[in-house]
């Protein structure tokens, strides 16, 4: 009885595997993904899914000048690599004039949350003061420090509680309600 068990086993495994081998999932793939743009080996092609984004659009921004600059445990100072993103900001913001934007500060929990809340807006006004410094337009930009209030990651590792001391720009059409 166990010989006829094993044997029918075996068949309809085998039954199973000629079944899958007969299948295709290419013409379901292609239902699914759209075709990437044909790339032209350039480091400045788009990333795929990417190939349709408009210059000048807030994904544009976010994509290719980057919205966050980080800083070191209780300090507002901007370093070079902050600096950096900032001019990229500057160059797009002054080629996009129709764009306001928010620059929200924010800490890590390093300190009370007074201390932070300080620190958060020190932050955001640097960026603003370093963005009017570059020729955008002051009457475009607003700070608000959040303080710790709105952590990207609650953690205790150093290397962690980096990503928590940011400034944020956010474009906007419009101001914020009052």
């Amino acid at each position: 009885m166990s010989a006829i068990t094993g044997y029918t086993s075996r068949l309809l495994a085998a039954a199973m595997l000629l079944a899958l081998a007969a299948c295709s999932t290419t013409e379901i793939a292609a239902l699914e993904e759209p075709t990437a743009a044909p790339m032209t080996g350039q480091t400045n092609d788009p990333a795929p899914g990417f190939e349709n984004v408009a210059a000048g659009s807030e994904e544009d921004f976010i994509l290719n000048v980057g919205r966050r600059i980080y800083f070191k445990q209780d300090s507002a100072t901007l370093d070079s690599v902050a600096m950096a993103t900032l001019d990229n900001q500057a160059a797009w913001l002054n080629r996009n004039p129709t764009w306001l934007l928010k620059l929200q500060g924010f800490a890590d929990d390093s300190g009370s949350a007074s201390k932070m809340q300080t620190l958060s807006q020190k932050r955001a006004d640097a960026a603003m003061a370093y963005l009017a410094s570059k020729g955008v337009d002051p009457k475009r930009m607003w700070a608000k420090g959040y303080g710790n209030d709105r952590e990207v990651r609650d953690c205790t590792d150093r290397s962690c509680k980096v990503q928590n001391r940011r400034v944020v720009t956010n474009l906007r059409t419009e101001p914020d309600a009052a």
